[in-house]
């Protein structure tokens, strides 16, 4: 049975001399991160932590993430990430709802936590705490069906739940992503979206390979492609919103990503035009793939060489999974025929913590009911229409929001839109349009009126469209449709 720690420790003896994980300031061989993490693994022993106790992990991008990865698999410990950007209460909620027995983390963020959890602050007790067990080591017995993360969803709706992921489920994830990035034994993941996220499942990849992982801290248009070209990262995972700023910065040079192999695109959709534009400016360098937190990355994915044909698909069924599109009443739809998009396999979650009822409303027969939308064509590719939840129902006929930012994002000025049902006391919900300018060229509601009446059936088109300077967005870079909805109403009423 394989593990992540069985992975890594295979890594590491196959190379122990070359750079395991290095960040702006710090850098580790792949011997140094062996011994470190069993260090670190018979701390928590000493400190009573046993196989299945949870250990949350709070702090920005930097090589600990890494780290600490390995170093709780040795242990069979369950990690819980802790999404820095969070509101104290957000974060004392999953603290508390994971029951966890330690945060490690970074002391300014510690600080905004209840006081009475223990804590190890990175730093010097973190070091002190690894030198004080250098040389020992403690391992558990743990299986591949053993859980190794809870990670909370953004709770869009009331409490966020803590998906539970197994070795079984990380490694299957893994293995879908080697593939579609088209992974080499000579190339280099970087991480500059959060470790908490998406870009945590592109760190295990490193550990089929032994590659190097260079860890950014944060993203700035203007010098990130720098980095990235000094480092030779050849493998990235980036959300759309980081694509998007990359891409229309005034400075973008694609000379920059001359090293770079593949860019998995995850997270949230992007609008055909702008995925063109990152093609035309970039080269063939994006991979997409789609899934949750409940089904990691890779339900579906899509090479690089066949992005730039089909702009509109996210791709074909992953190696980990099944997947239908099936009615209201679970029943399977024809090809073309829209429906919610179902998946089950070894990449699919165990379910939520401490939910039950959430676990049985979404996972149905072993099948994962995504809440997603979309349609399969008849080579087998995916398209994805919307979330269930945000289709709008105008005068009894559903209408796609995708379809409509799709339009709207064809004009050259335009950088991201969002579209949102709103109550109307005729129809039952209308159409309405938030739009950012890129600046590159002016944008007019008379514009954008005129390209939806190119593009769409009357009853699709936009009742009001709204022009600003930004739209409120997770810390993930997710578009949050419930706050939009929330200024909207605070702006009608």
């Amino acid at each position: 049975m394989e593990t992540l720690s069985k992975l890594a420790l295979k890594a590491a003896e196959a190379n122990p001399e070359k750079v395991a994980v290095k960040d702006r300031e710090r850098s580790i061989t792949y011997g140094e991160l062996k011994s470190r993490t069993l260090a670190l693994s018979h701390y928590l022993n000493q400190c009573g932590i046993a196989k299945g106790d949870r250990v949350a992990v709070l702090m920005k991008n930097r090589l600990e993430h890494i780290e600490l990865d390995v170093a709780l698999a040795h242990g069979g410990i369950v990690k819980v990430p802790l999404n820095y950007r969070l509101h104290p209460k957000e974060l004392d909620y999953q603290v508390r709802d994971a029951g966890v027995s330690l945060v490690i983390g970074e002391p300014d963020l510690l600080e905004t936590l209840s006081d009475d959890l223990p804590l190890l602050l990175v730093g010097e007790p973190y070091e002190q705490a690894i030198g004080d067990h250098m040389g020992a080591s403690f391992f558990e017995e743990v299986d591949e069906d053993d859980l190794f993360a809870i990670m909370y969803t953004s709770g869009t709706t009331g409490n966020p739940k803590g998906v539970m992921l197994s070795h079984r489920n990380m490694i299957s994830g893994a293995l879908s992503l080697a593939q579609v990035c088209e992974v080499d034994y000579d190339d280099i993941v970087g991480h500059v979206a959060p470790l908490t996220h998406g870009s945590n499942f592109l760190s295990h990849v490193s550990w089929l390979y032994g590659l190097t992982q260079v860890v950014y801290d944060k993203f700035e248009a203007e010098h990130f492609l720098d980095r990235l070209a000094a480092d030779q990262v050849s493998i990235i995972f980036m959300v759309p919103t980081i694509v998007n700023l990359m891409i229309q910065d005034a400075s973008f040079d694609a000379e920059k990503l001359r090293n770079v192999k593949s860019i998995n695109m995850a997270g949230s959709p992007i609008a055909a035009a702008k995925l063109q534009e990152a093609l035309d400016k970039a080269g063939t360098i994006f991979v997409e793939t789609y899934g949750q937190v409940e089904a990691p990355m890779c339900i579906t994915m899509m090479p690089r060489n066949e992005l730039s044909r089909r702009l509109e698909s996210c791709g074909r069924v992953g190696p980990f999974v099944d997947m239908k599109i099936v009615d209201d009443s679970s029943a399977e739809v024809k090809n073309g025929e829209v429906g919610e998009i179902i998946c089950k396999g070894s990449l699919v979650m165990q379910g939520y913590w401490n939910n039950e009822k959430a676990t049985n409303d979404t996972l149905k027969d072993g099948w994962l009911h995504t809440g997603d939308l979309g349609w399969r064509d008849d080579q087998g590719y995916l398209h994805i229409v919307d979330r269930k939840k945000d289709v709008i129902i105008s005068g009894g006929v559903n209408i796609y929001p995708r379809e409509v930012e799709e339009v709207l994002n064809k004009h050259d000025g335009v950088k991201e839109t969002c579209v949102i049902g709103v109550e109307d006391e005729k129809w039952g919900e209308s159409v309405v349009a938030y739009v950012v300018p890129n600046g590159r060229r002016e944008v007019s509601e008379g514009d954008l009126v005129a390209l939806c009446k190119e593009h769409l059936a009357s009853f699709k088109k936009p009742k009001e469209i709204y022009i600003v300077d930004a739209l409120p967005k997770s810390s993930y870079g997710k578009i949050l449709k419930r706050e939009l909805k929330a200024m909207h109403a605070g702006v009608k009423s």
